[in-house]
């Protein structure tokens, strides 16, 4: 439960420095603090128990998804919030989703959480991707929020929502100073109480700066563990008991063919600093 650690520094740099006037800056608070509470049940009951059986899979799922969808009808019902998703490299491709952004903007809040937590598996393999991914958003809500770069970048603008660029900043020195603890071999774990609002937060953000899609690239480590299990227990249940990796998520299927912890976890950070990179190379590419 050392995610109570990264939750507190966070949402205390963000009260203390951020505009709390600011409505992007409270929601993604809330879509925060609300995940870590789901979280914190959920490690809470592991405790108690003493065994690998928290809250009932159903049941945090349904948790989730309705703070997602609360989230994305608080947004819509905005009359200054855009509707349209981006597409990176495709910056004239903006389908309007109208209403529908509700379920969009849930899944990603929701998939991006579920994401994060399936990769939290190894000593610091889930904080160093959040912490690349929170630094790449700095840039992103930065630029969304100031109506010339927005301009110059082709970009969509959002006013409002460079206050996020704050909660980001936060998020990135949290998770550095929860890594100090956490590399390997760690002295702290996170828990579902630290990866869940984490992967809420920044599918949060994701949404309220119209970078949406770009999620995707740059948290790509987290898609590939969530791509993983899905194609590893779809395969698993057609083919009537054969697997495709050794183990899922895939950081397990490294470690069974022989690659070091270290190793594996330091390969999948050189990753998702390429993919921060090179999402923030999409601003200009068009």
């Amino acid at each position: 439960m050392g995610g109570m650690l990264i939750l507190f520094a966070v949402v205390a740099a963000t009260l203390l420095w951020g505009d709390l006037k600011n409505y992007f800056l409270w929601t993604v608070l809330f879509v925060t603090i609300a995940y870590g509470g789901i979280g914190f049940i959920d490690d809470y009951l592991m405790q108690q128990r003493k065994q690998n059986t928290g809250l009932h899979a159903g049941s945090k799922f349904l948790m989730q998804m309705a703070i997602g969808l609360l989230v994305g009808a608080l947004l819509c019902a905005r009359t200054d919030f855009d509707t349209h998703v981006a597409f990176p490299f495709l910056k004239q491709m903006n389908p309007d989703l109208g209403w529908g952004y509700i379920l969009f903007a849930c899944f990603v809040i929701v998939g991006t959480s579920n994401a994060v937590n399936l990769t939290d598996g190894l000593d610091g393999l889930a904080i160093g991707p959040v912490t690349v991914a929170a630094a790449t958003y700095v840039v992103l809500s930065y630029v969304a929020g100031h109506v010339k770069i927005a301009d110059y970048l082709q970009i969509r603008y959002v006013a409002g929502s460079g206050e996020l660029a704050v909660f980001c900043g936060a998020l990135v020195g949290a998770g550095m100073g929860f890594l100090w603890f956490n590399s390997y071999p760690a002295q702290v774990f996170m828990g579902d109480v630290g990866s869940l609002p984490l992967g809420g937060a920044l599918g949060a953000v994701a949404v309220m700066t119209k970078h949406e899609i770009l999620l995707a690239l740059v948290g790509g480590i987290f898609v590939i563990e969530a791509l993983s299990v899905i194609f590893q227990v779809g395969f698993f249940k057609v083919t009537a008991g054969r697997r495709i990796f050794r183990m899922a998520p895939i950081h397990h299927h490294f470690e069974l063919k022989g690659w070091p912890e270290p190793k594996v976890i330091v390969r999948f950070w050189i990753i998702a600093i390429i993919l921060g990179l090179l999402s923030i190379s999409t601003l200009k590419l068009r």
